[in-house]
């Protein structure tokens, strides 16, 4: 309960016997989240899929997943995510064109004061 109380009670924490997953769903929140990550800035080559993750919910803020045209660039962001696109959506989106990931160089951590 503490990262959901951290983000001001925003999201919801599913429990197994695995793993706890913690979830928001609403636009707002996941700008919080977002906030965030620009304050507290991941350090590895995830921070890449950060970056087009990041790319992705501005355009749908925007409203241009409401279009043909916005929707293959938001694929095209995520396609260059994690492990890519799945069958599912190659076979949809079939003129995919995966963007150029981010570089992150200087990986360091940086000190706390």
């Amino acid at each position: 309960m503490r990262i959901k109380d951290y983000f001001g009670g925003i999201g919801n924490i599913y429990i197994s016997t695995k793993d706890s997953t913690f979830v928001v769903r609403s636009l707002d929140d996941i700008l919080k989240i977002i906030s965030h990550f620009d304050n507290y800035p991941l350090i590895t080559q995830k921070k890449s899929d950060f970056i087009l993750f990041k790319q992705i919910i501005h355009k749908v803020y925007e409203g241009d997943h409401l279009s043909a045209k916005g929707l293959q660039e938001i694929v095209n962001l995520r396609a260059s995510m994690n492990l890519g696109l799945s069958d599912f959506l190659n076979t949809i989106f079939p003129n995919t064109v995966p963007v150029a990931r981010p570089l992150i160089e200087n990986i360091t951590i940086p000190h706390p004061e």
